[in-house]
């Protein structure tokens, strides 16, 4: 008998108890929809650059083709690997000669959603972004002019750049390729992630401790930064708003978008890192030096929100993350057409030693602002 009343008040409480969690579950909801957007399935459109099949098909052999490099070794795919999350996965990425780059390398996946590309928001668009690296002496270190040679050595990319900008006087050019490059790019986008899912109405999908980590997301202030499509790529803030993290994480010769603007209140202000697949894309920050995923919440804590998360806070916060990682791009490797005999040959990496292990190698100096992402 006292089991049986013991099972009715409990089963009393959870009827009782079933509106204020469905009310709860309804805000939470409505929150997110206010603050986040779901991926699109759809590629989406580029501002003065049409997307078409033709740039798509161009682009995609011009990001994996090593050839429009100096060294013809590294490609747009060697540190924006699109099975690997679109980064690198180190900490920082290692190019022509080895030598290693000044920041860490954003993912491509998505990118197309940023408002600006770079860490630092130097490029206003993708095919802007995608001159640089080309030409960075530490990434590519090629020139337009050995880009060009290449393309205009080869039947087919001629061929398929008069296709692509049909009606054009000189359809190979530095400013073509970047435009196929982009089309390429927006292409990759990552829809139908769990959080997608729920945004747009599957409630069920998510599970409690990533309801509570979306709660908290929102609650302790990470969505001032972190909202729209891409939870970033947005807008620019301070690294350490509340507290500087210590020189490891942020050194003090990378004072961000000041190296753009010139503008004091730009010191040390770095573009809201897009959220999107973050779970795939350790290690974190703009200097890689963060490899786990909840450690890089708690540092975030501390440095922009001021408040020392709990074990189980980070842990939902990081499960809420988690839900973020969308259907990754699927494609077909393109089949690059082959060299000729007037195709430039490789500058060799002579005299230039793989760079050691990170925990033994010694400390390198911060890049030229032209070098870094």
């Amino acid at each position: 008998m006292r089991r049986l009343l013991m099972a009715g008040i409990a089963g009393a409480a959870l009827i009782l108890g079933a509106p204020a969690m469905a009310a709860d579950d309804d805000a939470l909801h409505k929150a997110a929809v206010e603050n986040f957007k779901p991926i699109p399935a759809m590629v989406p459109s580029v501002q003065g650059n049409p997307v078409t099949r033709e740039k798509i098909d161009l682009g995609r052999m011009l990001f994996f083709d090593p050839r429009i490099s100096a060294s013809i070794f590294l490609s747009c795919n060697s540190c924006h690997n699109l099975a690997m999350g679109g980064g690198d996965n180190i900490e920082t990425s290692i190019g022509h000669g080895w030598q290693r780059g000044g920041r860490n390398a954003p993912t491509v996946l998505n990118s197309v959603f940023n408002a600006a590309q770079f860490w630092d928001g130097r490029a206003a668009d993708l095919r802007s972004q995608a001159t640089g690296p080309i030409q960075a002496g530490v990434e590519m270190a090629a020139t337009p002019e050995h880009v060009l040679g290449v393309l205009n050595s080869i039947p087919e990319y001629r061929q398929r750049f008069t296709t692509a900008f049909p009606g054009e006087p000189a359809p190979v050019s530095f400013a073509n390729l970047a435009k196929a490059i982009e089309a390429f790019e927006a292409t990759l986008i990552t829809p139908h992630s769990r959080f997608d899912q729920y945004l747009e109405g599957n409630r069920g999908i998510l599970t409690a401790q990533e309801k509570k980590g979306l709660g908290l997301f929102i609650e302790t202030g990470c969505v001032a930064c972190h909202n729209g499509v891409n939870l970033g790529g947005q807008d620019y803030f301070p690294f350490g708003v509340v507290e500087k993290p210590g020189a490891d994480i942020l050194p003090p010769g990378d004072r961000g978008r000041f190296q753009v603007t010139r503008t004091a209140a730009d010191d040390y202000v770095f573009r809201a890192v897009p959220l999107r697949n973050v779970a795939l894309t350790a290690p974190y920050f703009h200097t890689g030096k963060v490899w786990e995923l909840e450690q890089a919440v708690s540092i975030m804590g501390t440095s922009q929100l001021g408040k020392e998360l709990s074990k189980e806070e980070v842990a939902a916060i990081t499960a809420f993350l988690r839900t973020l990682t969308g259907e990754q791009p699927r494609l077909e490797l393109p089949i690059l057409p082959a060299s000729t005999a007037e195709t430039p040959k490789p500058q060799p990496m002579a005299g230039m030693q793989p760079p050691a292990p990170a925990s033994t190698a010694p400390a390198t100096p911060a890049a030229p602002l032209r070098q870094r992402r």
